[in-house]
């Protein structure tokens, strides 16, 4: 069985509070967009994990992929398989592309094996392998609050614009990142920002990584200049990583201005 996992843009991140457990409480909008990675699973004699496309940093056998088996494999004696990922999403850049393959292979899993596991039991699994990927059990735009696994519907549709997405070959690691972040309560909360036509998010829907990450790495906010001098309605970082977005009315061809960039674009 194939299933093709997609990353999450952020629109919005707001870092709120220190937590006494070590991590952050934070407010986002995780929007996925149609950047995919390809996944299958399938039944097999033995557990096999084989990787094309992109490289992975780190070791394979730690790949959330083979921990979403396991976790499952604990509680359901499920039998061993074959697990293939084709990796298009770039790793680093904020997109979620590990934790959207972890949740996938926790859906596929359960169909596979006709577990009938609900959404709400699937990211419950999800949690355990990080704090974004229960997001990735619906691929809806959803607020995050908590760590990010805190998760309501919100009502944003950014379908008809057109998306480019550009990352530059930086690694933007999430020590460095909440390390130069000051937490705040911000004025305004991002689910009333989004209410408002994306012409006029500009100002004031923020990703509070940005400040310190570009003062540390400038080609990531140039990226972000650039996308604005060629007309973008909203351009930001996405997630603590180092991919930029840009969402524009028609489409864009910047290509040549980021020619050693990973560069994708699309219709959303």
């Amino acid at each position: 069985m194939v299933s093709f996992p997609p990353c999450k843009i952020n629109l919005g991140l707001n870092v709120i509070s220190k937590r006494s457990d070590g991590y952050h409480n934070l407010e986002t909008c995780f929007y996925p967009i149609p950047l995919t990675d390809v996944l299958e699973v399938l039944p097999a004699t033995a557990v096999s994990f084989d990787i094309s496309g992109n490289a992975i940093p780190g070791d394979a056998s730690d790949n959330l992929c083979l921990k979403a088996y396991r976790s499952l494999q604990q509680d359901y004696d499920l039998p061993p398989v074959k697990i293939f990922l084709h990796k298009v999403i770039p790793s680093g850049a904020g997109l979620g592309g590990g934790s959207s393959d972890g949740a996938h292979t926790l859906r596929l899993l359960n169909e596979v094996f006709s577990l009938g596991l609900s959404i709400e039991k699937l990211k419950a699994y999800a949690l355990q392998l990080g704090s974004d990927c229960p997001f990735f059990i619906e691929d809806k735009p959803m607020l995050g609050s908590g760590r990010g696994e805190e998760l309501t519907q919100v009502s944003i549709d950014l379908s008809g614009k057109y998306i480019v997405l550009v990352k530059p070959d930086v690694h933007v690691s999430t020590a460095e990142a909440y390390g130069g972040v000051t937490p705040v309560v911000p004025h305004v909360r991002i689910k009333e920002i989004l209410q408002k036509p994306v012409a006029e998010w500009k100002d004031v829907l923020k990703n509070d990584f940005e400040i310190s990450v570009f003062a540390r790495h400038p080609q990531i906010g140039a990226i972000k200049e650039k996308f604005y001098q060629h007309g973008a309605l909203y351009a930001s970082m996405s997630g603590s990583g180092s991919a930029v977005f840009g969402i524009f009315d028609n489409l864009i061809d910047l290509r040549t201005s980021f020619p050693n960039d990973f560069y994708w674009s699309k219709m959303l």
